[in-house]
């Protein structure tokens, strides 16, 4: 059995399918979550009262369970994607830790895919026309 070979970024075959979908998912993950965050707050008043809003998200178990498991998915994905984009020397993720928490982590996760990918495909070119 051989060993697993290392892939480094540049020898990462570029995708650009992917980006635009999760281009293509951002955009979902942004829309949605604020139609119902418009419609939250057409029904207990647009000054978005964050308390009202936290005690309906664990209103009931199944509420629980989903808020539950955002909270936990959310915190290792964004731990990922801080060391990440260190590791790819990605430029943005201000940005992207902004926007989840002001748009959505549904917008802000497939947003840094979609960065990720350029910067994967960006390095692919470096490592491509460097000379050997």
């Amino acid at each position: 059995m051989n060993p697993p070979t290392s892939a480094t970024p540049a020898s990462i075959r570029p995708q650009p399918w992917l980006a635009w979908l999760y281009l293509a998912l951002a955009v979902a993950g942004g829309v949605l979550p604020w139609l119902a965050n418009l419609d939250y707050m057409r029904e207990y008043g647009s000054s978005f009262d964050i308390g009202v809003f936290v005690e309906l998200a664990n209103a009931n178990p199944a509420a629980q369970s989903l808020s539950r498991d955002l909270l936990v998915g959310a915190s290792a994905i964004t731990i990922w994607m801080v060391i990440e984009s260190r590791r790819l020397a990605m430029r943005h993720l201000w940005l992207v830790l902004l926007s989840s928490v002001t748009v959505a982590f549904a917008f802000a996760a497939p947003l840094f895919l979609f960065l990720r990918e350029r910067r994967l495909a960006e390095l692919a070119r470096e490592a491509a026309s460097a000379p050997n």
